[in-house]
């Protein structure tokens, strides 16, 4: 099978290799230099400030995004959420269970983010702002920069949900004033899903350290004492911290975040190029380089879907809900080569020879 999803992605040999070992004890000086490693390696992909932290968190993106919200907002907050599809109405749903005040815009599915859309509320005491800097369920990607100014303008506590962006497209979190970026192992760091990671401004370490979280296994507070040695308070996804760290080396190997960043958008237009002519629609103003999100004219996305993996041995991206008959995404992070990209092309090619696009 060839993995054109946004998670798992596929994963180089290194990273299969270190999957393929026996799990050694982690509560050793050994592990805890890795985990220091891969510290440093995260905040400076991120292009985090000096005094900025990381969480490893076992757990899924999601957990890291309720992390982020119980460990530094509470009823004391005004919580604007960009919701553009199903992972911005996530963090509205995370503030629901905890009983936050919180607005959301919503924005038709595929629609980018404008001015127009912030402008109502300018100077009207909103205290967080929650985006999914990249909706992956549309695939529209949001601009940093207006988000980034407005939060400044407003002195909004910022947090930025990067899980399917971080190393797909370009991100300074000291430049943009975030104050939580949350990622995932299994998007561009192309490992096995299973642990998600926050980063923490000093802003947002001070809130951290400062509220009661209310909870035990997602309490910030002791993850970042623990993590002063390397070390996290429960017991960890070994194996996927250890792939994470061969990872984040290769990457700096191969030229650092802006070279990885430019192999995936080159993928990501290479592919775009040669489908203009096919009968599909990209349903997103604003793309990140992580995933092509298609429309198909004449037929069923979910068909698209269980025809490529069933019969040519590939796995594309499908929705679910009211976008499972409408919308599937091509994913370009991950281990993936032109090679590959002409393998899918030629498949839908065959599909539409075949009467089935």
């Amino acid at each position: 099978m060839i993995n054109f999803t946004v998670g798992p992605v596929q994963s180089c040999d290194a990273v299969r290799e270190i999957g393929s070992e026996q799990v050694p004890y982690f509560r050793t000086p050994e592990f805890s230099s890795v985990m220091l490693e891969n510290e440093k390696l995260m905040k400076q992909f991120i292009k985090a400030d000096d005094a900025a932290r990381v969480v490893f968190m076992t757990g899924s993106g999601t957990a890291s995004m309720e992390a982020s919200i119980i460990n530094t907002l509470d009823e004391n907050d005004k919580v604007l959420v960009i919701n553009g599809g199903s992972f911005g109405e996530r963090f509205a749903e995370i503030c629901k269970i905890h009983k936050l005040d919180h607005t959301e815009i919503k924005l038709p599915l595929g629609k980018k983010l404008t001015a127009d859309d912030l402008c109502p509320f300018e100077g009207k005491g909103y205290t967080a702002l929650l985006v999914n800097i990249h909706e992956t369920s549309t695939g529209v990607h949001y601009d940093e920069k207006l988000l980034s100014d407005f939060c400044k303008r407003n002195g909004i506590f910022f947090i930025v949900d990067a899980i399917s962006s971080f190393l797909a497209d370009d991100f300074n979190m000291a430049e943009s004033g975030a104050d939580i970026v949350i990622t995932g192992s299994q998007k561009a760091l192309a490992c096995p899903p299973g642990i998600s990671v926050i980063v923490l401004s000093e802003k947002a370490l001070g809130r951290v350290f400062e509220k009661d979280s209310g909870c035990m296994y997602l309490d910030l507070k002791s993850a970042l004492k623990n993590g002063e040695r390397g070390q996290t308070p429960f017991t960890p996804a070994v194996s996927i911290l250890l792939q994470i760290n061969a990872r984040l080396k290769e990457i700096e190997e191969n030229g650092g975040v802006e070279s990885e960043t430019a192999k995936i958008r080159e993928l990501a237009e290479d592919f775009r190029s040669r489908i203009a002519d096919m009968p599909f629609e990209i349903v997103s103003e604003s793309m990140s380089n992580a995933v092509t999100p298609l429309h198909p004219l004449n037929t069923s996305a979910y068909k698209i879907f269980t025809t490529l993996k069933d019969e040519y041995g590939i796995w594309v991206c499908p929705n679910g809900g009211e976008m499972a008959d409408k919308i599937f995404r091509v994913g370009h992070i991950g281990a993936l080569t032109k090679d590959d990209n002409t393998t899918l092309i030629n498949a839908l090619k065959d599909m539409q020879s075949r009467g089935l696009l």
